[in-house]
């Protein structure tokens, strides 16, 4: 069009547009999303396999049962099953936030108006590290020695979880770039 702006883009530029870090910082925030939901919706449904994990991390029955530490252990199944509950709810809420950034990120692609998506994917995406990284590695693995456990050692999963949310976050944050016309 000789004097006027084309309407819509080219075909070669909207594929381009795809390798943006806004675009994979979108696709980053959406698998982290499908990985939380999918994570909350499997302890949900098999509510008892998850709870046995968890009752045997906190009564640290399969750890080397060193007395300087066996002190920490909670027996109780009352609290177990509290502490339980807790982690999925907020498996739950950080899936929720997750998709909503997600669906942020969608809508702000096409408006480019990310700062909502961005903030909000930080937000679940610091859920997540919290989860997996201050509540496995931290309190699980350190606090009850979950490392000790054979059977009852959740750190490698965890550290999968802290990997991907932990990248996620670094392309989240990352500068859109300059816009440069071919």
């Amino acid at each position: 069009m000789a004097g006027g702006t084309e309407r819509t883009a080219a075909p070669r530029d909207r594929f381009t547009r795809l390798g943006t870090s806004p675009v994979a910082a979108a696709v980053l925030t959406g698998t982290v999303a499908l990985s939380m939901v999918l994570v909350a919706f499997g302890n949900i449904t098999d509510f008892g396999t998850n709870q046995q994990f968890v009752q045997h991390v906190l009564a640290m029955d399969t750890t080397f049962k060193d007395p300087q530490l066996m002190w920490r252990a909670i027996t109780s199944p009352a609290l177990q099953n509290a502490a339980y509950l807790a982690i999925i709810v907020w498996e739950v809420l950080s899936a929720a936030v997750l998709v909503f950034a997600t669906w942020l990120w969608a809508v702000g692609l096409r408006r480019n108006t990310l700062d909502r998506a961005r903030r909000a994917s930080s937000v679940g995406l610091v859920m997540v590290l919290l989860l997996f990284g201050a509540g496995f590695f931290g309190i699980g693995g350190e606090w009850f020695a979950m490392w000790q456990s054979s059977d009852w050692n959740g750190l490698d999963s965890a550290l999968r979880y802290v990997v991907l949310a932990g990248f996620a976050l670094v392309v989240v944050h990352l500068p859109a770039g300059a816009r440069q016309a071919d």
